[in-house]
């Protein structure tokens, strides 16, 4: 049968349509009816669940992704390319890996407008990690043993590098330097009455060595998630632990992945307790791959990645839209990555 047509708005979806994606992806089934409810606190995109009716062996519930219907947003996806992103992702780099992920029914890009859908499995009654409330022990060890079947399968693998789709980081220190230097400004603007003296201080530091911070790893790197925290992830339901939202993948150091969750995910007093267990557990599931990297050079790494959270904070909060809940995220990433970044001397690390 011929490959369905793209189409990018929910309220364009039709029965036939998705009769026909279902159908493409070996489902014997015909979708008679459906409600749509949008769903899910994304900042980039747009997710929306559908409730189906119908015969055969359809889902009875299916997640579609979709752009922003915030024009910010919106415009920031199709400028840092992460609709397109997420779409080559799941169509080749998903079985590559052996992490966790919801399945996907239907995919569909236009590189030239990026528009964009993806129709996926509903992982409810899964729910969505508590970015602002943070996790303890149990989510975090879900969270760290799946990032090393991210990290180890495609590590040192610099096939999958693409210059549009796939960027090396280490190649990027300059430009993200300059946006970094073009937006915290605003950023301290915005949230300084909510930092401290010492994170705005490390809001400064960080910007004066990020050069360093992004050039200066020289292992090897693998496909890195960029944005692996709470908001990203569902527990439960159908699995432990699946891991969502893959606009912004990239190949880099593993550790940045490492530093980000642990720095954005866990709460400040919390971390201090379990990091070393968890980046341990991290590291043993990596070394069951064929990696190149020992347990000191993993540590120094997690210390030299500890602002990575702070960095997002600083970089997306000035470009997506502003809303009430985004706000209290990015100041939860700001102030968490800050203090671990503090703790652990990540600019000393950074210098070396």
């Amino acid at each position: 049968m011929p490959t369905p047509r793209l189409i990018s708005q929910p309220d364009d979806i039709t029965a036939e349509w998705l009769s026909d994606i279902f159908q493409q992806a070996g489902l014997n089934g015909t979708v008679s009816g459906f409600t749509a409810k949008s769903i899910g606190t994304g900042q980039v995109g747009e997710n929306v669940r559908f409730e189906l009716t119908g015969s055969g062996d359809i889902p009875m519930t299916v997640v579609g992704k979709f752009p922003s219907t915030d024009p910010v947003s919106r415009q920031t996806g199709i400028d840092t390319s992460n609709y397109i992103r997420e779409v080559h992702f799941y169509e080749h780099l998903q079985s590559r890996v052996s992490i966790q992920t919801p399945v996907v029914f239907f995919t569909g890009a236009n590189n030239d407008t990026h528009d964009f859908v993806i129709m996926m499995e509903d992982l409810a009654p899964g729910e969505q990690g508590d970015q602002l409330g943070g996790c303890g022990y149990q989510q975090a060890h879900l969270a760290m043993t799946q990032l090393a079947h991210l990290h180890g399968p495609l590590w040192g693998d610099s096939s999958i590098v693409d210059e549009l789709l796939i960027s090396n980081r280490r190649n990027s220190a300059d430009s993200i330097r300059e946006l970094y230097t073009m937006v915290s400004p605003g950023f301290l603007a915005r949230y300084g009455q909510r930092l401290t003296n010492d994170e705005k201080e490390m809001v400064q530091l960080v910007g004066d060595n990020l050069e360093a911070y992004i050039s200066s790893y020289p292992g090897e790197q693998t496909l890195i998630h960029i944005d692996y925290r709470l908001d990203n992830m569902m527990f439960g339901g159908p699995y432990p632990l699946a891991v969502v939202d893959w606009q912004s993948p990239a190949f880099d150091c593993a550790l940045g992945d490492v530093s980000y969750f642990m720095g954005t995910s866990i709460i400040e007093d919390e971390r201090g307790k379990l990091e070393e267990e968890l980046v341990r557990q991290y590291f043993n599931t990596l070394s069951a791959y064929n990696v190149s990297m020992n347990w000191d050079e993993c540590w120094h790494y997690y210390r030299h990645y500890a602002p990575a959270g702070m960095i997002m904070a600083v970089i997306a909060s000035m470009i997506v839209g502003e809303t009430e809940r985004g706000n209290d995220m990015f100041m939860v990433m700001a102030k968490r990555s800050a203090h671990m970044s503090r703790e652990l001397d990540a600019i000393g690390a950074i210098r070396i």
